[in-house]
């Protein structure tokens, strides 16, 4: 019962990585999330990962490629579907990583929010699985979606404000861009 799970940052983790244990898995964590930008909030994010790694006694592998070009190159122009193709490329690394280190499973916290599209995280993780000859390990983590965020801030973790990404971080800081883009593409097709 080894499994390998994708971390996408250590808030997100706590609930999955206590559901899996309370279900007898050997967890072991993995951070691969080319992602997160800028480079300050990747750097924030790993070392919380390293941290409550360390607190708990967590394996953790660590991808630690900041890919800025990689994860550019398949997201833009994408608009909407710029974040399936965010899920493939770090799910492609959770399965593979699986694959090659004899993990039987693996999962990914991407499925504990409640902001990301579970279904199409499902799918993604399922043909990564396929691809890489390794089981994925579906769990609806949203349940435990409270207990984590409070969790987090008992323990005074780094608790981000965006899932990662730069169009992310855009649409958090500047609410009022989806709108003014949306108008904009509507002007130039009238």
């Amino acid at each position: 019962m080894n499994l390998l799970l994708h971390m996408c940052c250590a808030p997100c983790a706590i609930y999955p990585l206590a559901r899996l244990a309370a279900a007898g898995f050997s967890t072991t964590g993995l951070f691969y999330n080319p992602n997160i930008h800028p480079y300050q909030e990747y750097g924030k994010r790993l070392e919380t990962v390293r941290e409550h790694a360390v607190r708990t006694g967590l394996p953790l592998i660590v991808l630690d490629h900041y890919d800025l070009e990689s994860f550019l190159a398949v997201t833009l122009g994408r608009g909407s579907g710029r974040c399936e193709q965010c899920y493939r490329m770090r799910l492609d690394a959770a399965a593979g990583e699986a694959g090659r280190r004899g993990f039987g499973l693996f999962s990914s916290t991407l499925l504990y929010s409640k902001y990301q599209n579970h279904d199409l995280i499902a799918g993604v993780a399922r043909e990564m699985a396929a691809e890489h000859k390794v089981e994925f390990l579906y769990e609806d983590f949203r349940d435990g979606w409270k207990q984590g965020i409070e969790e987090s801030k008992a323990l005074g973790m780094y608790r981000q404000q965006y899932c990662g990404c730069i169009f992310s971080e855009r649409e958090r800081y500047a609410p009022g861009f989806r709108k003014k883009s949306a108008n904009a593409s509507a002007e130039r097709k009238g």
